[in-house]
């Protein structure tokens, strides 16, 4: 029997009542978290070394920290407006502060990217596994509770429940674990109520029942924690164009998260509404060969009339705007026959004699239970129709045999059970959900018509082929193009995402091996890695496509597609010396000689061989300027899709990483602080950005010298100023 508490630590004491002094919680990745009720046990811990406490979860997010003070200036107000009320999760300032207690363990699968280098409890902890594998571990780890934000709506009855953001694991863990219980072990599954959530469907209505503890008082609502949409500058979009020419029309499409797949986004929609301009801004980026030829029999230029299904583990809001747009509008079934011949066009979603005779000759013959239930969902028959004993009942009780074979009954059950189009199928299967503050709200106010077609469900659903329904999966997916993101790609076709040569851990492996393997495996599928060729820091810049690396997350046997800003290199079933060369062409020119050199050192390169002229102008300048004419046309702007930052912050962003990169080392500070005290006492144009900073009215030396520095780099930004 669930029970319902409106105060936190009485649910902690009932917890703890249940399953000992000894807890091990599964917590959802990202916004799933119940961060009150994890502080509450977390606190309890801290107070009680005899109380061991194990968190396994993903992605603890937390507001952006300040670096220096002029960080702290830029933060604060921005904060403030972005997170209101979140709950920062307290066992992430103690790991921040290197005072997390020695009873209390914190493992994560995938952290936020970068932000926990140098840290040691993170790093020592950190649990490397992909992610259709989280559930078999934790198991092995011996979870005893599952705590999770969930949804809530009335209805006439009471009320109903999702696992709205993250039923991802919990519904494969739920099941995992359901021998344990029923053996008497004493697992328990808490929900927490936050009604700002949005109420998904798809898998993840849950029953009351299926709770131990429900926590439901508004005391412990919070903001969901918001991924604002980053600017997305000329190298972000090149790529993101060469990606989305890889998509087929009629097919399936996953995305990441971050600017590259806003990038991509951007690009179907360009390539569905302005096709036209598209075209254009391809062929000014004046890619190979080669790659066009990819690009043809791979994807397509052409809009997607047919529309793309989403099969993904994330739901990002580039989703919702692909949906907007009418490229996200190819809708999938839960039939397998069915879904091959609606994607083969021999029939429509239409239902007529054609359709039905076409289910019966695939041996959709006299229906059964299980067969009904889903051509039903599908919207096949009429509201109200049932089966009973071979026979279809129609609303008005007329019984007609249930077989599609027959030409008679297939005329009877036009007449009279069936509807005359199908529902339209679901747009989007995903595991979990992230993104701005706008999308979340989107979500909640989407009408049910709508939002039903976008369904949540398990991770072992969206990452992986294998199961009872392997067929259907494959029907669905047809045409799939699983696009991600990637930090560092060998010559031979060895990507790093997740971790350096140190072993220091960025993020995670997530999904990605998941998607890349399925890539391989699945009919018709690529696979589609993400990356800038180079990467610049503390005023250093090097190349992300090398000879080498110590580590690796995607081994060279399954090299598939790259893609930087200056093309795509196709690398399935090529030989290492046809790698190399197609590597080479889409790295940064600064640096092909020296690759080029070191796969001839390495033997997989001919000492005679030199690079085409046609790849020896790979530099920046030449992008910017492929762009420049369709910008001018109001074409790849920096938030396509618009933010969360007001106009001031984005200028204070851009200046701000403009005066950290010129002041990396001390001679260049020394260099900046002089030029800035050469800047007059004043600027009209700059004053209300050092407004928003404070900085007006300088008090001090220290303040008079940090607003002339950020006056400077403001006034870079602004070319009017």
């Amino acid at each position: 029997m669930t029970r319902v508490f409106d105060d936190i630590g009485e649910a902690v004491e009932a917890i703890l009542s249940r399953v000992g002094d000894r807890v091990v919680v599964a917590a959802p990745l990202g916004i799933g978290k119940p961060n009150a009720l994890l502080n509450e046990l977390y606190r309890r811990a801290a107070r009680n070394p005899a109380m061991s406490l194990r968190i396994v979860t993903a992605l603890s997010l937390a507001r952006p920290r300040p670096k220096n003070d002029l960080h702290a200036r830029f933060l604060g107000p921005l904060n403030e407006r972005l997170y209101g009320d979140y709950v920062e999760l307290d066992y992430v300032a103690a790991q921040r502060a290197g005072r997390l207690p020695p009873n209390v363990e914190i493992n994560e699968f995938y952290v936020d990217a970068g932000a926990w280098l140098g840290v040691s409890s993170v790093q020592q902890h950190y649990l490397s596994t992909n992610y259709t594998h989280v559930v078999r571990d934790l198991v092995a780890l011996g979870v005893n509770v599952i705590a999770q934000e969930i949804a809530t709506r009335p209805v006439a009855r009471g009320a109903e429940y999702s696992l709205s953001s993250n039923p991802d694991l919990t519904l494969d863990l739920i099941d995992a674990l359901r021998p344990a219980r029923a053996a008497g072990q004493p697992v328990t599954l808490v929900g927490a109520i936050n009604r700002r959530l949005p109420f998904m469907l798809g898998d993840a209505p849950i029953a009351e029942g299926a709770f131990d503890i429900l926590v439901d008082d508004s005391r412990y609502e919070h903001e969901l924690f918001c991924a604002p949409s980053m600017p997305i500058n000329t190298v972000d979009y090149c790529i993101g164009l060469h990606a989305s020419a890889l998509v087929r029309d009629g097919g399936t499409l996953q995305l990441g998260i971050g600017e590259l797949a806003d990038a991509v986004v951007y690009a179907l929609q360009m390539r569905q509404q302005r096709n036209a301009q598209y075209r254009s801004a391809l062929a000014a980026l004046a890619s190979t060969p080669e790659a066009a030829d990819a690009k043809a029999t791979i994807g397509g230029l052409n809009s997607l009339d047919r529309g793309l299904y989403g099969c993904s583990e994330m739901f990002v809001d580039g989703f919702l705007d692909l949906y907007r747009t009418g490229v996200l509008k190819r809708g999938v079934y839960e039939h397998a026959v069915l879904q091959r011949l609606l994607d083969e066009g021999v029939v429509t979603e239409r239902i007529d004699e054609a359709l039905l005779s076409r289910l019966g000759e695939h041996r959709v013959g006299r229906l059964e239970e299980r067969e009904f239930r889903v051509l039903a969902a599908a919207g096949l028959f009429l509201p109200g129709t049932t089966l009973a004993d071979g026979h279809l009942v129609s609303p008005e009780g007329l019984r007609i045999p249930a077989d599609f074979r027959d030409a008679s009954c297939r005329r009877r059950l036009l007449d009279s059970v069936t509807a005359r189009r199908l529902n339209g199928g679901t747009l989007l299967h995903a595991g979990f959900l992230l993104g701005p503050r706008g999308f979340y709200a989107a979500l909640r106010d989407l009408p049910e018509s709508e939002r039903v077609r976008f369904a949540m469900t398990r991770i072992s659903h969206t990452n992986r082929l294998d199961g009872d329904d392997t067929a259907l999966r494959i029907a669905q997916r047809r045409h799939a193009r699983f696009i991600n993101t990637t930090m560092l790609v060998n010559l031979l076709g060895a990507a790093t995402s997740d971790a350096l040569e140190t072993g220091q851990v960025v993020s995670g492996v997530g999904g990605q091996y998941n998607f890349v393997a399925m890539a391989h495996d699945l009919p018709e599928a690529r696979s589609v890695l993400m990356l800038r060729s180079t990467r610049t820091r503390r005023g250093v810049t090097t190349s992300n496509l090398v000879w080498s690396y110590g580590h690796a997350t995607i081994p060279r046997h399954l090299r598939d597609i790259y893609v930087t800003e200056y093309g795509v290199a196709d690398l399935r079933g090529k030989t290492d010396r046809e790698c190399v060369i197609a590597m080479l062409a889409v790295a940064d020119s600064r640096f092909q000689d020296d690759l080029l050199a070191d796969a001839k050192r390495a033997g997989k390169i001919e000492p005679g061989y030199s690079l085409p002229d046609a790849f020896r102008n790979n530099r920046h300048e030449r992008l910017d300027a492929a762009l420049a004419p369709l910008r001018a046309d109001g074409l790849f702007t920096a938030f396509p899709f618009g933010t969360d930052f007001t106009g001031e912050e984005i200028v204070l962003g851009a200046a701000l990483k403009r005066l950290e990169e010129s002041t990396a080392s001390w001679l260049p500070r020394l260099r900046a602080a002089a030029l800035a005290l050469m800047q007059p006492a004043s600027c009209t144009a700059t004053r209300p950005y050092l407004e928003r900073m404070g900085l007006a009215e300088p008090v001090n030396f220290a303040e008079r010298l940090t607003a002339k520095m950020l006056r400077r780099a403001i006034r870079a930004e602004l070319p009017a100023a």
